[in-house]
């Protein structure tokens, strides 16, 4: 029997405004006014900014101004690039690349819209039909279902970093959903054009972030169709496979053909893939447990109470593709010895999707309760906010500014009466809508989760409005990098560095200097990165990779962070050593 018992009140829809609104609330924020931060955000840019400004082999090669960076795959990078080149000169190179970000974000929640619109309003996910009628229509019922699927995704806490970083990131979860919603089509009406674009899809998950996962859906998929009895093995193996062959062989032999730089990612490529698998291990179930507690939250317990809800119907299509894809995304997590940043990204589009069909089954006890925690939890981080943004933007209470501030030594509060409003405006919408949840008991399915996901975009909108110019601070090069381009000689060839991508892309759009490219040697100067200050002027060798006498001329530090030095170092030739040498010993023989 079907765990749904719902009437037609249950599943008025969220008006369409409304949904549009919450979106632009939710991934606006964070991509608008601010430097390329510290991390994946701006080594990821940096990549992106070097194919923007290069030539083919800097496309076909990924890398930040001749840092090699043949992980993961150049297709999210293609698209910033793309992006960069086309908005660049209008809007400025990091905005521009963001626009790829926006994008994908939209991507990802129209696609997971969808998803659930689909499943919703097949038959075997009907609610009951009551003795007297006024059961919903299934159009209605799948779109109620799709707007809860869409609050939940965007209410869940470990999207909101990836989703606004100019990475690999956005764009790999949105070609999840989108793979997701393709697969459904399939299933209900199999042939050769659905199969293709799978194909099509999985080859393009392959150039974004490796074929990893690509190979854990495929053979999912394949699972699924032995398991629901549906005999398309055939069209995955045999169209499907081959379309997504042929998309990553495109790219595989144009740097056979092409061999940018006289070499080719491949072969670290392919070292990167095989470093996602490993055997399971303790260590990997306790950090996957640690972290996706929250990361999935609150996507995982509705999820998890509908997987038991409709267990007497777990080959139905609504619970058996998304669970497939959650347990290939969850096997693949506890084989993943790495830990980099976004392994958990995978879950998110499915536990929306299966956490969307507990909605109608939970109890209102439940439901309330997790209502409740949202009010208390978001209202009282948004509180803090607010009395945070007052201590360091007036001085009052003094502890509490010095200690907000220290956190960003040498930044001076800016006061934004625009940014003011509408944080304002913000958070009075809050309250109504808290009001509302609260006063009118709505019997809408929606309502179990409106206020975890408004309590996300509230809080997500305080930080990057209220905050965001003390974080800009923090977390961007842009002033060490100005300041070290200040003390650079008047002519060079280039610059040999022993920095990480993060800090190697900021230093390079920031100062705009000439680092050396993947075919460049005998760089005169040399940027190092460090935990510990130098002390002196002349060191020799400073690094085993860098043989020579070297000369410091510039140090420096990010006043936020006390532990990265920086030291820029100038070669001295051997004839001008012996010179200066020469120099010194005439000076000591002199009476």
């Amino acid at each position: 029997m079907k765990p749904v018992r719902l009437p037609a009140s249950a599943t008025i829809a969220l008006p369409r405004w409304s949904i549009f609104a919450l979106c632009l609330l939710y991934i606006l924020p964070g991509l608008i006014g601010r430097d390329p931060w510290k991390g994946a955000d701006a080594a990821g840019f940096g990549v992106m900014w070097t194919m923007a400004h290069g030539n083919l082999q800097d496309w076909l090669w990924p890398h930040v101004v001749g840092l090699p960076v043949p992980e993961e795959g150049p297709l999210a990078f293609w698209l910033g690039a793309l992006c960069i080149k086309l908005f660049g000169s209008l809007i400025g190179d990091p905005m521009a690349a963001r626009i790829a970000t926006g994008l994908a974000f939209l991507l990802g929640s129209i696609s997971v819209w969808y998803s659930t619109y689909l499943l919703g309003r097949r038959t075997e996910a009907q609610p009951l039909k009551l003795a007297f009628g006024g059961q919903p229509e299934p159009r209605d019922f799948g779109r109620t279902l799709a707007d809860g699927a869409l609050l939940i995704y965007l209410g869940c806490l470990g999207l909101l970093l990836p989703s606004h970083t100019t990475s690999s990131g956005p764009l790999f979860i949105a070609l999840i959903g989108f793979l997701l919603y393709l697969s459904i089509r399939f299933f209900d009406a199999p042939n050769k054009v659905g199969a293709l674009k799978i194909g099509l899809v999985l080859g393009l998950l392959v150039l974004t972030r490796g074929w990893v996962i690509p190979l854990g859906i495929l053979i999912s998929l394949l699972i699924l169709c032995r398991y629901r009895k549906q005999n398309l093995e055939t069209w995955l193996l045999f169209v499907s496979t081959p379309i997504a062959l042929l998309v990553v062989g495109a790219w595989l032999f144009t740097l056979q053909q092409v061999q940018p730089f006289t070499s080719s990612p491949y072969q670290a490529w392919m070292e990167w893939n095989y470093r996602q698998l490993g055997a399971p291990i303790f260590d990997n179930a306790i950090h996957f447990l640690r972290y996706g507690i929250w990361f999935a939250w609150p996507a995982w317990p509705f999820a998890a109470w509908a997987i038991y809800a409709w267990r007497k119907q777990e080959r139905s299509l609504h619970i058996s593709l998304p669970l497939a894809f959650l347990i290939c995304f969850s096997s693949l997590a506890l084989l993943n010895r790495t830990h980099e940043e976004g392994y958990l990204l995978p879950l998110l589009p499915p536990l929306a999707i299966l956490a969307a069909f507990g909605l109608p089954t939970m109890k209102r006890s439940a439901i309330n309760a997790v209502d409740w925690f949202a009010v208390m939890v978001m209202t009282g981080a948004a509180g803090l906010f607010w009395f945070g943004w007052i201590a360091f933007q007036s001085g009052w209470p003094q502890r509490t500014s010095k200690k907000i501030l220290s956190w960003a030594p040498g930044y001076t509060p800016e006061f934004h009466f625009l940014v003011f409003i509408l944080a304002i405006a913000i958070s009075v919408i809050w309250f109504r809508i808290v009001y509302w949840r609260i006063s009118r008991q709505p019997s809408v399915l929606w309502r179990a989760v409106v206020l975890s996901s408004g309590g996300v975009i509230l809080c997500w909108f305080l930080i990057m409005s209220l905050w965001m110019p003390l974080i800009n601070h923090r977390v961007s090069y842009s002033e060490v990098a100005q300041e070290m381009a200040a003390k650079l000689p008047t002519t060079y060839r280039c610059i040999d560095s022993k920095l990480g991508a993060s800090q190697r892309a900021s230093f390079a759009y920031f100062s705009k200097v000439h680092f050396a490219g993947l075919s460049e040697q005998n760089c005169d100067l040399l940027l190092t990165q460090a935990n510990r200050r130098f002390q002196g002027k002349i060191k020799g060798p400073v690094d085993k990779d860098f043989p020579g006498t070297w000369e410091m001329i510039w140090e420096g530090q990010r006043a936020a962070d006390k532990d990265e030095y920086f030291t820029l170092y100038r070669k001295i030739e051997k004839n001008t050593l012996l010179k200066n040498e020469a120099k010194q010993f005439n000076q000591t023989a002199e009476p």
